[in-house]
């Protein structure tokens, strides 16, 4: 099997500039298990004049993957269908995919951050994140911060619905709902000591929801469901959580963030939390995922297929694209004279 050598994701270190996050993203672009994985494709990534072509690059890379990795066509992730590959086909789809950061856990950077942030997801992963974010809490290994798991008002599937009754947790209406879970479950809460909730009948995509949990001495915790940022086609997503928690908190440059998630979406959520809080805030962004088979709970863990893999790398693309767009400075070749 080939084996290729780690591609860091942007920010790897502490705040970095615009040109520092545009460079980190142009080496994982062109790194060489994304020119293999097109190549094995059909395709042949294009030659670049430098940093400068990331861009069109990232096109070309979001158009291609829509053709080759894109299984969901507009449906849920559960739906997605899984592509026909041979033997030769799945080993370099791990070996490229553990390579560009979707298969392993990392440790935090740091050993203390000021805020930790847990992002739903499917039922299974809300309760996994939630079971690992407690776990680092419980470890003293990133200090003592305030907590938000952020979720939404998806509704649950019939199959979400029978994981929740096999963990007793059967009166769960939508993702906030099993955040709300997770967070009792595993941070030891029972009640919170305030809710705020905006509903509208007629959109649910616009309908929020704040729940606080506190004890005495100890940091917040909320759980909250956000609004869509585009709520005639669509509830809302990653983005738009972590934009709603930034409005509920003053984030400062001192600040640490530290985001959960599953392994396979570190590189696309990584890059939208980049966007929505680092760049923005200019604070120091740190994720870090659950492997799929983490957990002390075997019911928890989450079997991932070769076509998940690219299917989160397109994810990873295209939010790279956004990030990009972002950060997107003058270069000397562009400047005006």
């Amino acid at each position: 099997m080939v084996a290729y050598e780690s591609v860091p994701l942007p920010s790897c270190g502490s705040r970095p500039s615009r040109q520092e996050i545009a460079a980190d993203v142009h080496r994982w672009v062109v790194s060489p298990p994304m020119r293999d994985l097109v190549d094995a494709f059909g395709g042949t990534l294009p030659a670049t004049a430098g940093e400068a072509a990331t861009a069109s690059l990232l096109a070309w890379l979001d158009d291609f993957s829509d053709g080759c990795w894109n299984f969901r066509k507009g449906a849920e992730r559960p739906d997605a269908r899984e592509p026909d590959l041979d033997a030769a086909e799945r080993a370099l789809v791990l070996a490229a995919a553990e390579a560009l950061g979707l298969v392993r856990a990392t440790t935090p950077r740091h050993d203390s951050y000021t805020h930790l942030i847990v992002l739903g997801g499917l039922a299974r992963a809300c309760l996994q994140r939630n079971s690992y974010a407690a776990a680092l809490l419980a470890s003293g290994r990133v200090g003592r911060p305030e907590v938000a798991a952020l979720g939404s008002g998806r509704e649950l599937t019939k199959l979400e619905h029978e994981l929740l009754r096999d963990q007793g947790a059967p009166g769960c209406r939508n993702e906030m709902d099993v955040m709300d879970v997770g967070v009792r479950r595993y941070l030891g809460f029972r009640d919170p000591v305030a809710e705020e909730a905006h509903l509208d009948p007629d959109n649910t995509n616009l309908s929020s929801c704040i729940r606080t949990y506190q004890r005495d001495g100890g940091p917040t915790v909320r759980v909250l469901a956000a609004p869509s940022s585009d709520p005639e086609r669509r509830r809302a997503n990653t983005a738009d959580t972590q934009r709603y928690w930034a409005e509920q908190v003053t984030l400062t440059p001192n600040d640490r963030v530290l985001v959960v998630t599953s392994a396979i979406y570190v590189p696309f959520q990584h890059a939208d939390a980049l966007r929505t809080l680092g760049v923005p805030f200019d604070v120091d962004v740190d994720t870090v995922g659950v492997e799929a088979d983490w957990s002390h709970e075997p019911s928890l863990h989450q079997p991932v297929t070769p076509g998940k893999y690219l299917q989160e790398i397109r994810s990873g693309i295209r939010s790279m694209r956004s990030l990009l767009a972002a950060v997107e400075v003058t270069t000397p070749a562009s400047a005006p004279v």
